[in-house]
């Protein structure tokens, strides 16, 4: 249980979490939030909450929220998410792996490190062919999920300092992934000098971060909560990672979580040329500029309105209601549209560690996802439509029993 008396462990930022800069622009307010990844073991209880205002720096153009909470309270020991629960997640991560074992020539003598490895749900790729590997990541539960198969996992928060330490017993990258990492991270300068520190000379780092323009061009304001810190533009990576003597040199659009990009990053500059059209592309679009997102909160409030205009026609019409997806997206929909256990009745999920606990804020029960056929709602509301295909395939029965989805991200629509 997280102590409600930890105001002191709540930074306001008032400079760039990159460049440092003075003048950040805020342009969304979701009011006050819970955790959004901290489930709840028992319906009433207690719970903090703190300000989710997302702004903008003029200066490099990050966006970035404003209001910091220690990592040791988001990620603490009962931290639940374990990637392993997804197989689109894992089919991912296995092309991503055999993608760079076969373009750096990997093998016996190489070795990948991954930060924030989870579960090692990627890693164990490269172990199954005998790679040597080394995950980093602070929560104990999936670390031990991932030793426990034969990944080797270290818990420890990433930071320069740990990066050194590491580096001067020997360990160094030649490949070092880092998937939906970099946004978490606090000290984003820190972390990004350790990748400079654990990288090779010729190595190559192979970063997966949600693209902003994915966001603000899908109104995926769900994606916005205390654990993303920072939420990225090529062309704020690119000022970042000079900053410290690496060099973004390439970048893949991946339809993963909405919109997301994979960059590969080096100690040399080799700009690709769809990279540099890439940049150019954002300039003219204006994602280094505050017109870009001064409209967002409105498109937002918009949406709400319409995703909670529909579940209450449809509770009007006597409809019963449940919910699929117990992630942080889902925590920041439900409880910035307001909806909770009069509009809903649970939520399921096929992570077993969530099963049993409750949402955040609204603290809806969590139910094995068997509770679809069991309880046969009439609608399920689709939290996780990051993974709408993969669901909607694995709930096909449900729906042939005349069971409907609905999908809030980009406009509310019902499947």
């Amino acid at each position: 249980m997280i102590p409600l008396d930890i105001s002191a462990r709540v930074r306001i930022e008032t400079q760039c979490r990159s460049c440092k800069g003075e003048g950040l622009r805020p342009f969304l307010d979701l009011g006050s939030m819970p955790l959004a990844d901290r489930l709840l073991s028992a319906p009433d209880e207690a719970e903090p909450t703190f300000p989710l205002v997302v702004a903008f720096c003029p200066h490099c153009a990050l966006v970035q929220i404003l209001h910091t909470v220690d990592p040791e309270v988001l990620f603490a020991a009962d931290y639940p998410y374990f990637s392993s629960f997804s197989p689109a997640l894992l089919e991912h991560s296995r092309k991503n792996a055999l993608e760079r074992i076969e373009d750096q020539h990997l093998g016996s003598d190489s070795l990948i490190v991954e930060l924030a490895s989870n579960d090692g749900y990627l890693l164990k790729n490269y172990a199954e062919r005998g790679i040597p590997v080394l995950g980093i990541d602070p929560a104990p539960g999936p670390a031990a999920a991932a030793n426990a198969i034969g990944v080797h996992t270290e818990v420890a928060f990433f930071t320069s300092e740990y990066a050194f330490e590491i580096a001067a017993q020997g360990i160094q990258a030649d490949v070092l992934h880092a998937n939906n990492v970099l946004a978490h991270v606090a000290d984003t300068n820190g972390f990004v000098a350790g990748i400079a520190h654990l990288l090779k000379p010729g190595g190559v780092a192979v970063i997966e971060v949600p693209y902003l323009k994915a966001l603000i061009d899908h109104v995926e304001f769900d994606t916005i909560y205390h654990e993303h810190l920072c939420y990225f533009s090529l062309t704020a990576l690119d000022a970042l990672f000079r900053r410290h003597g690496l060099y973004l040199n390439d970048a893949e659009h991946l339809s993963i979580h909405g919109g997301s990009l994979r960059i590969f990053v080096g100690k040399s500059a080799h700009q690709t040329d769809r990279l540099k059209e890439d940049l150019a592309r954002e300039k003219a679009e204006g994602l280094d500029s505050w017109t870009y997102f001064e409209k967002f909160g409105e498109k937002v409030a918009a949406l709400r309105d319409e995703v909670c205009d529909q579940i209450a026609r449809l509770k009007a019409g006597g409809a019963r209601l449940a919910a699929y997806g117990a992630a942080a997206k889902g925590a920041t929909l439900l409880n910035y549209c307001g909806i909770g256990p009069d509009q809903i009745d649970f939520v399921v999920d096929r992570n077993t560690h969530k099963q049993g606990k409750f949402m955040p804020g609204r603290h809806l029960p969590i139910r094995d996802v068997a509770s679809l056929s069991d309880s046969a709602p009439d609608y399920v509301l689709l939290l996780a439509w990051n993974f709408a295909d993969e669901i909607l395939i694995q709930q096909q029965a449900y729906r042939d029993a005349g069971g409907r989805f609905i999908v809030p991200i980009p406009t509310c629509r019902v499947v």
